[in-house]
């Protein structure tokens, strides 16, 4: 029970630290790139063990996923490890988000904004 209770509070906090009045956009690159960082420099593992889904599902999490897969293509492949590690890595995520979107609007008739 207090795996969900930290998980929660951990999701929620990073999710109410994002409610600024920048755009969405912009705080997705941001929340992107500081997981990138908190991997780089191996802050993000042990945070992620502690605090369960509440740091790997939100976009914390994307972000460690592309660097992990940076720094493995990097070591077997080198420089060119940099361009194609990311999406190697995160590849699977990437088609589930688009397949699942797909369904969705199938599903629920969106319709633009005027």
């Amino acid at each position: 029970m207090q795996e969900y209770l930290i998980a929660f509070a951990v999701g929620g906090t990073i999710c109410a630290l994002s409610q600024t009045k920048l755009m969405p956009g912009r705080i997705m690159v941001i929340l992107v790139v500081t997981g990138v960082v908190l991997g780089a420099f191996g802050i993000y593992e042990p945070f992620k063990e502690w605090a369960g889904a509440g740091a790997s599902v939100p976009l914390l999490g994307f972000g460690n996923t592309l660097w992990k897969g940076v720094k493995k293509a990097v070591d077997e492949e080198g420089l060119l490890g940099i361009f194609k590690g990311g999406l190697t890595a995160s590849s699977a995520g990437i088609c589930a988000a688009m397949v699942f979107g797909y369904l969705a609007s199938l599903v629920s008739h969106p319709k633009l904004k005027k």
